[in-house]
């Protein structure tokens, strides 16, 4: 398979319809097609998926807007987030319908619920790795878990891409292929622009008021710049670590990001600021922002972290704001 911006898979195809994926922590998955037997002499390391598949257990959230994308919900039938934790309508819709059945979230899912219902696989996200012994227990019952590492993928497009990865799954690469073209062409039409310099800081506040921050090698950074922004946090890591999301003390935010031109708050792991008093109720230091005295503060919809099939939008609503032609925003809106 030809990829474009991802980093963390391969997909190889086969002779006979096989197709053998492999992801960045070298982990191997062979996907078996209807009919067909699991070829012998294989590494005891590599797992075995199954087609047709019917029953899939969806616990990593990021994933289920790109099978929505592919009109593939039917073959997820088990989820471990409930009806009102959705953000993709459809979802949430066939939660309500039957069609999807909560079995229990990541970390304490229904092993006899997944037996019950025959789950066929389980796609899990990579806080899977943080209890190790859920996913050996679901092993143990026979049943293959495939990690989604999307969130390591540097570029945002490279996030969008798995698409191709699960229409590998589910024998949809053509609709996979031409839904990631129709996103890849939103920031095609950015490219070649010359960027702004206007500086932008995306962050949250904590209840302790710390404030969450991107890393700079991370992929929200690489929206603002190809939406024709700079991240304010240049040089922003933490060594020996790939964390993408950083918590600092407000004195050190307020030294940066006090002179920043853009303020995106990130409401995925707090509520939405409904108006600048909501700012202000985390710290009075935001008085003295140059972004809040000229009333560019902004913040994102809960949906957000769920939308991993429309980035490009995302990039062209950052790339609008920094414009002033803020019709038409599907992610983020200002702050009065």
């Amino acid at each position: 398979m030809e990829t474009e911006y991802a980093e963390q898979f391969t997909v190889d195809y086969y002779q006979g319809g096989y197709k053998l994926i492999s992801t960045g922590d070298g982990s191997r998955y062979l996907v078996v097609p209807q009919g067909a037997q699991v070829p012998s002499g294989l590494d005891g390391s590599v797992r075995i998926i199954k087609q047709p598949l019917k029953m899939i257990y969806l616990a990593a959230t990021s994933a289920m807007a790109l099978f929505d994308s592919l009109d593939a919900l039917d073959v997820i039938g088990l989820v471990g987030t409930k009806a009102e934790g959705w953000y993709v309508e459809n979802a949430a819709a066939a939660i309500n319908a039957g069609k999807m059945v909560f079995v229990g979230k990541y970390s304490e899912p229904d092993y006899e619920a997944l037996l019950e219902y025959g789950c066929d696989l389980a796609i899990e996200s990579t806080m899977i790795l943080h209890t190790p012994k859920v996913q050996e227990m679901i092993e143990d019952i026979g049943i293959p878990v495939f990690i989604d590492r999307s969130s390591y993928e540097s570029h945002p497009l490279g996030r969008t891409e798995w698409i191709k990865l699960y229409g590998a799954m589910v024998d949809k690469e053509e609709q996979a292929e031409q839904f990631f073209r129709s996103q890849a062409a939103q920031i095609e039409e950015l490219a070649g622009q010359e960027n702004s310099g206007k500086t932008v800081a995306f962050f949250s506040v904590s209840t302790s008021g710390k404030v969450n921050v991107r890393s700079s090698t991370d992929y929200v950074p690489k929206m603002i710049e190809l939406a024709g922004g700079k991240y304010i946090f240049e040089d922003l890591t933490e060594e020996d670590s790939a964390r993408s999301s950083l918590t600092i003390t407000m004195e050190d935010f307020y030294a940066t990001a006090v002179n920043a031109d853009y303020l995106i708050y990130n409401s995925a792991i707090d509520n939405p600021l409904n108006s600048m008093d909501d700012l202000m109720s985390k710290s009075q230091l935001f008085a003295d922002f140059k972004a809040v005295k000229e009333g560019n503060v902004w913040c994102t919809g809960k949906q957000l972290y769920q939308a991993t099939d429309i980035v490009g939008n995302f990039i062209t609503d950052i790339h609008r704001m920094l414009t002033g032609d803020t019709e038409g925003m599907t992610f983020i809106y200002k702050i009065n």
